[in-house]
């Protein structure tokens, strides 16, 4: 990376806290419950920032702006035409694999009784962990790639790896008492049993302790994490490119809790998502595994990755009208329970400290 790059990198990293600035401290500044309506509209303006974003990648790679896309020792140079393409590929990608995603956060809220007025603050502080901790990740896989070629095939292993466990497993459950921030977080502060408005501390009897609306964040940001090791190496195989990475990741990641509460209602309807998720994740990781002997276009990849996910939504949908509501009980956190600033989680008395 040239020095002068480091401006955009700064200058778009200043933009995205600049945006998540206004949204909890002017747009969400009043905690409340987020309505689909509301969800839909930032849903389609996170959209709109990310297409009108893709047109300046065209721009500041077609004139070589700060040297991007000039050609380097590992990379010939990359247009306006195809930087775009890879930056709306992996925009695509992440995007729809954020969706699997958006299934465990809906099962940690209910788990945790979380009720719907105090969810968008958790999922706010629970984005920026993860554009905090994707930033250092995505760096270190590029530098690997480019120093070490062999690590291609391992992103490539990882990808099917991740394919086939996915098409494995079962239902997903939530099992906080296992997760290693939860067990280390418990190390230091022992833990309430019932909420504290939206604070994610409280006192009690002198004692700082945490709410379980801390650990709910501590879930959330270990399951990202998670998600991260199958969704950066799957961006990667469209483009190599650690700005378009980043930038693409992060516009993704913007758009995944407006996208959840868009989406909390509806969950059942998607039936068929997870396959097409499968599907993709094969796709990526094949396609890098060949990639030193047969090139896929990014404008073919765009096009199998587009066409996969439209027969996920179409069979979805037909299977809704066929069969009613599919895909078992899952129920939004809105269902499972009442939007009580009071509700205590029964499962936390089991290991609460207090």
């Amino acid at each position: 990376m040239q020095p002068q790059q480091w401006w955009l990198w700064a200058g778009f990293i200043v933009f995205v806290l600049m945006m998540l600035a206004l949204d909890l401290g002017v747009f969400h500044r009043k905690v409340h419950a987020i309505s689909t309506r509301e969800a839909l509209r930032w849903t389609a303006f996170c959209i709109v920032l990310a297409l009108g974003f893709n047109v300046a990648v065209y721009f500041i790679y077609e004139h070589q702006w700060l040297g991007f896309g000039a050609p380097t020792e590992h990379r010939p140079r990359l247009d306006g035409r195809e930087a775009a393409y890879q930056f709306f590929g992996g925009w695509l990608i992440e995007q729809s694999l954020s969706v699997d995603n958006i299934f465990v956060i809906a099962l940690v809220f209910s788990y945790f009784c979380v009720p719907p007025h105090y969810q968008h603050r958790t999922l706010f502080w629970g984005i920026l962990g993860a554009l905090l901790l994707r930033f250092p990740m995505i760096l270190a896989g590029a530098v690997l790639l480019n120093k070490f070629h062999w690590i291609i095939y391992v992103f490539g292993a990882l990808l099917i790896y991740a394919a086939v466990k996915m098409l494995l497993a079962g239902e997903d459950s939530v099992e906080p008492e296992h997760n290693p921030l939860v067990r280390i977080a418990r190390r230091f502060f022992p833990i309430s049993s019932h909420f504290d408005k939206e604070h994610f501390f409280t006192e009690i009897d002198g004692r700082r302790v945490m709410t379980p609306l801390f650990l709910v964040l501590l879930v959330v940001e270990s399951t990202d994490v998670m998600f991260a090791i199958d969704s950066i190496p799957a961006v990667f195989t469209i483009t190599k490119d650690p700005f378009l990475v980043f930038t693409s990741n992060v516009f993704a990641i913007l758009n995944l809790r407006s996208l959840y509460f868009a989406l909390a209602g509806t969950m059942s309807l998607f039936r068929y998502m997870k396959q097409s998720l499968v599907f993709v994740l094969a796709f990526v990781g094949v396609k890098m595994m060949i990639e030193d002997f047969y090139h896929i276009e990014t404008a073919l990849s765009l096009s199998i990755i587009g066409g996969i996910l439209a027969v996920g939504v179409l069979a979805s949908l037909v299977a809704s009208r066929r069969g009613g509501r599919p895909g078992g009980d899952r129920r939004s956190p809105d269902e499972s329970q009442e939007a009580d600033g009071d509700t205590n989680p029964p499962q936390m008395q089991a290991y609460a400290d207090d």
